[in-house]
């Protein structure tokens, strides 16, 4: 055999060793580096912890504007609360008054 037809033959036996190790190449470096590989993962998981955080806090926030759109029910309003409002957004304050702004009740 000749050399050039013995790294011929070298070559076709190692070609399909060599494109499967490229391939499984190719699939481990997007398993851990690719769009939905292992890092991204992590940054998924970080940023599923904040919007979890936030849709509490949305959470909150809605259960405080039902509880005070319920003493605006137009069949029983809140006294105190109807004052309130009409105090804060007409501007209407005594000058012998002192509007003092407490924190939600939780």
């Amino acid at each position: 055999m000749t050399n050039r037809a013995a790294f011929a033959d070298l070559m076709r036996r190692a070609a399909v060793p060599a494109i499967s190790v490229m391939v499984i190449g190719y699939f481990a470096f997007h398993a851990v580096a690719g769009n939905t590989g292992m890092v991204a993962w992590q940054g998924y998981k970080a940023e599923r912890t904040a919007l979890e955080r936030q849709a509490e806090a949305v959470k909150a926030q809605r259960i405080a504007l039902e509880r005070q759109t319920a003493l605006l029910d137009p069949r029983h309003v809140d006294p105190d609360l109807a004052d309130e409002l009409v105090r804060r957004n007409l501007g209407v304050v005594g000058p012998d008054e002192v509007i003092v702004d407490l924190p939600p009740v939780r």
